[in-house]
């Protein structure tokens, strides 16, 4: 376990700075291998590009992004896409869970899942929503209380290539009224 401090936040301007850090997190989740919807080698100006989208996003209020940073920046995020169809305004989808390879195994990933699962409330939804292709992940996801729904075999390919299985996790914050 690493005793350094990490600090979680909700972006809702995001900075040119922050937007770099962004990218360079996205890239080396990538070079590591994560399936995240984008193959290898991810430019850092591709990953800048995904990220300025994103900022336009979460200035609509459409969707909130969450950081965690340390000393020397951004080191992992995650976001909800709080926009909705109109009959499911209950649900988020919890998308781009990220973590730094530098800042993995320290509890980072749960505390950015917890945070996630606290702001879906502030925002009124009762019902998350994802879909992960990576073991650790989704061991982190049962051991924080998320149902496995199930598992679509292909639907995917790796970063360096390759078919991979998506598994889809859901977790019901609180009693659904209807």
């Amino acid at each position: 376990m690493s005793n350094q401090t990490h600090r979680i936040r909700r972006l809702t301007n995001v900075t040119d700075a922050q937007l770099q850090q962004l990218a360079d997190l996205l890239v080396d989740c990538v070079e590591g291998g994560a399936s995240v919807s984008f193959m290898q080698p991810l430019t850092p100006s591709r990953a800048l590009g995904f990220w300025r989208g994103i900022a336009e996003g979460v200035a609509r209020g459409g969707r909130a992004l969450l950081v965690a940073e340390d000393g020397l920046g951004i080191v992992g995020t995650v976001q909800l896409l709080l926009d909705q169809p109109e009959n499911q305004p209950h649900r988020a989808d919890l998308v781009k869970m990220l973590v730094h390879r530098r800042a993995r195994r320290h509890g980072l990933g749960a505390g950015l899942m917890q945070a996630a699962e606290a702001l879906a409330l502030e925002c009124g939804k009762s019902l998350l929503v994802l879909d992960t292709a990576g073991g650790d992940a989704e061991r982190l996801y049962e051991r924080l209380g998320w149902q496995r729904c199930g598992v679509i075999p292909g639907y995917a390919l790796w970063p360096q290539g390759g078919l991979c299985d998506t598994t889809y996790f859901y977790r019901v914050l609180q009693p659904v009224e209807a």
